[in-house]
């Protein structure tokens, strides 16, 4: 398959993960992927899964989003490659913990806003100027229904605050950056079956978070990833600040 763009794509080595998704399915909608995750190895599976599947170039690249100095060695990389040009970034590198407020130490409130927040923010800081020079761009954020509704689902509150600040973020780089002739937008799931989810919500917990959700399930990485595609993708260029819903119905604004 021949392509004339790239994607980039965080967080996306955990086999049952919505990075990994992601990453395929816009390598389905012919994307070229770079795979970007702090285990290197599990980067290059979904990059090689990519390669088998869709017949795409990929490249699967160690980085810690947390860390300045790694995001510009795993970028440097890429663009030193024969991939096409980054034409989307999809920030999808987060942690969750559900951690009451009152027992949450500092060290963990400040774990979880470096990887959702300041990870977000490094990894668009180094890939945003290339989209700009070139004057195309899209930017998909994955927050969580958690910042919307004040947690609830699995997070905890320093969870919430996280994917809350994602939010903001992604509407005020869509003003600077709408111009340039790159969009950004977020996407907030809601309980999707993930690696993440999967142990911790079973049994009753998880069969009434079900009851109360208009359309009868869960999610699917697939229903994030099949938003995150679009979004990524040439039709969206009129759609910016924009915040997509992913959740069956459990939280209608």
């Amino acid at each position: 398959m021949s392509t004339t763009r790239t994607a980039v794509i965080t967080g996306a080595g955990s086999e049952r993960g919505i990075g990994r998704e992601t990453a395929l399915h816009l390598a389905g909608a012919g994307f070229a992927v770079a795979v970007l995750d702090i285990d290197g190895a599990a980067a290059e599976r979904t990059a090689a899964a990519a390669r088998e599947r869709c017949g795409v170039p990929a490249l699967g690249l160690a980085a810690d989003v947390t860390d300045a100095a790694s995001v510009g060695r795993a970028v440097g990389e890429l663009e030193s490659c024969d991939l096409p040009p980054v034409a989307a970034l999809v920030n999808n590198a987060g942690i969750t913990r559900p951690t009451r407020f009152l027992d949450i130490e500092q060290a963990e409130w400040d774990l979880v806003f470096s990887v959702n927040v300041t990870g977000t923010y490094l990894v668009t800081q180094r890939v945003l100027p290339g989209m700009i020079e070139r004057g195309y761009g899209r930017i998909v954020n994955v927050s969580s229904v958690s910042a919307e509704r004040g947690g609830g689902v699995f997070g905890g509150s320093h969870y919430s605050a996280a994917k809350a600040a994602v939010l903001g973020l992604t509407r005020a780089l869509a003003r600077e950056a709408g111009p340039h002739g790159v969009v950004v937008n977020a996407v907030a799931p809601g309980l999707i079956d993930t690696d993440i989810t999967g142990g911790a919500l079973a049994g009753e917990r998880k069969a009434k978070l079900i009851a109360d959700i208009p359309v009868g399930r869960n999610g699917r990485t697939e229903d994030v990833a099949a938003t995150v595609t679009f979004l990524a993708g040439e039709h969206a260029g009129y759609i910016t600040g924009a915040t997509f819903d992913i959740n069956g119905g459990s939280h209608i604004q």
